[in-house]
């Protein structure tokens, strides 16, 4: 079995959780229904608002050009392709920049060679959204820090940073904005069991690989995956809600 497949007790996850929570994580799956029906009326999607006036679509380019920056929450995104073997179209890779983070998270330890940003520089990846053709979101993944140049925070501090993604502007598109920062809460305990065994994945490498870099070895790309159905994760949460009144 790949350590990197995430499993979760959705019912118990969702059960553990207060009404408020449950509540809030409703209201995002109803945003980014809506969000999707509203791109649907104009015959457009989430990844189609990334790629509008861009040019000829290459893999591996960041789309929009130049990224999505949020300069209240400092959130940021890009979309791009380059796993044509995953089944899926490309993927949202989401972060949070220094300005926004939390007070006393750390980056972890590092005494390596790889020279990574810090101070007012810092970046945090907080998760990766994977979408297929359609532009529906399907699957969630984390990344070793080499593939997104990223500073790397411990899980429990991107943990905190999670509810800080919000990127409220029009630029590429309004929907496609709302939509992507409401899938991060709708998901959150996805999210959550995707940073614990990323951690868990590079430690367990740290240890097979000891001569090694772990943060910047090209053999561990994906730390963690999970597909996700938002249908499915609103029929849940609405089960949760029931049980708890």
């Amino acid at each position: 079995m790949d350590s990197t497949l995430v499993k979760i007790d959705l019912a118990a996850a969702l059960a553990a959780l207060s009404g408020e929570e449950l509540d809030r994580m409703q209201q995002s799956g109803a945003l980014i229904t809506e969000n999707l029906r509203l791109l649907k009326k104009s015959s457009q999607n989430m990844v189609g608002q990334c790629l509008a006036n861009q040019g000829t679509f290459f893999e591996d380019e960041h789309y929009p050009k130049g990224d999505v920056y949020d300069s209240e929450s400092h959130a940021q995104y890009y979309y791009h392709a380059h796993r044509p073997e995953s089944g899926e179209h490309g993927h949202f890779h989401t972060f949070l920049r220094a300005a926004g983070m939390p007070r006393m998270v750390k980056p972890v330890a590092y005494s390596g060679k790889a020279k990574r940003p810090s101070g007012k520089d810092a970046l945090s990846h907080i998760v990766a959204v994977s979408m297929n053709r359609p532009g529906m979101p399907v699957g969630l993944f984390t990344t070793n820090r080499w593939v997104t140049d990223e500073t790397f925070y411990p899980a429990a501090d991107v943990i905190k940073m999670l509810d800080r993604f919000s990127i409220e502007q029009s630029y590429p598109c309004l929907a496609t904005n709302r939509a992507l920062t409401a899938a991060l809460n709708l998901f959150k305990p996805q999210v959550i069991a995707l940073l614990d065994q990323r951690d868990r994945t590079i430690e367990a490498w740290s240890q097979s690989y000891p001569d090694r870099d772990v943060y910047e070895d090209r053999e561990l790309e994906i730390t963690s995956i999970i597909d996700i159905n938002v249908n499915q994760q609103l029929a849940a949460i609405k089960k949760a809600q029931r049980s708890a009144k």
